[in-house]
């Protein structure tokens, strides 16, 4: 009596090495196309010279994005770059508490530097730029979430200008007007100067966060989990001065 043999069903072994191989054709030719975009059109995707003599003229050309109060004492800086993981994190879960207990309120101003590592992350500096296209149709928070949220989706990809093009359209803005923004070197001078001051100001690694206090001091918080909300409520809501107790107890 003859042996069966039982086994699981499916396509030969040939058939799989037919359909890998046409799925490597076509991811190559993805990648190619992308490339080949990227090499075709004028979208600044690296830094440009910046020309300053002076540290207030540095300061002038990085123009941060800001949220909150503009008049507000105490004043978050970060230092971010959108293809960063770590960047990402604090997006997810910082940001949203300085959103709500602080900014929101008008009890901080945050401003958000670009410092995009293009040796690491070649698609930070065009994503940078990206997001200052989108703010130039009054849509720059939104982008900048987008981004965060959808880091995963582009930041591998050679050109991610379609990803981003899809983005802008899915916010409601100008696709046609965003697309030329982002195909071309707008705003890569400001990007190229965020870079600078972020050096200037002793940022190696993203993100960079300093709060300024508003009396001359600058605070670096590295561990920002555990740190960020502490300092702030220290600086928003200081101990009284002991002179204050004092009085309080000579009063009869």
């Amino acid at each position: 009596m003859g042996r069966r043999h039982e086994g699981a069903g499916g396509p030969s072994s040939s058939r799989l090495t037919w359909i890998l191989g046409i799925a490597g054709v076509l991811a190559l030719a993805v990648v190619m196309w992308n490339l080949i975009s990227s090499l075709t059109d004028d979208t600044a995707r690296t830094a440009v010279e910046v020309t300053y003599t002076t540290p207030d003229e540095l300061i002038a050309l990085a123009q941060g994005v800001e949220s909150g109060n503009p008049d507000a004492t105490v004043t978050v800086m970060e230092f971010g770059d959108y293809q960063c993981p770590a960047c990402q994190n604090f997006f997810r879960q910082a940001k949203p508490i300085l959103d709500v207990s602080y900014i929101d309120p008008g009890r901080i101003r945050f401003v958000y530097f670009d410092f995009p590592l293009e040796a690491a992350h070649p698609n930070a500096f065009v994503a940078a730029r990206a997001a200052r296209c989108a703010g130039d149709q009054n849509a720059y928070w939104q982008f900048h979430d987008v981004l965060f949220t959808n880091q995963l989706s582009w930041a591998g990809q050679a050109n991610p200008v379609s990803d981003f093009s899809r983005y802008a359209e899915d916010l409601g803005l100008d696709e046609a007007a965003f697309r030329e923004c982002v195909q071309s070197d707008r705003h890569a001078q400001v990007v190229s100067a965020n870079q600078l001051l972020g050096l200037q100001l002793g940022a190696q690694s993203t993100p960079t966060v300093i709060i300024d206090t508003g009396d001359g001091r600058a605070l670096r918080v590295d561990n920002w989990t555990a740190e960020l909300r502490p300092i702030l409520d220290e600086l928003l809501n200081p101990p009284l001065p002991p002179e204050v107790f004092e009085e309080d107890a000579a009063a009869p």
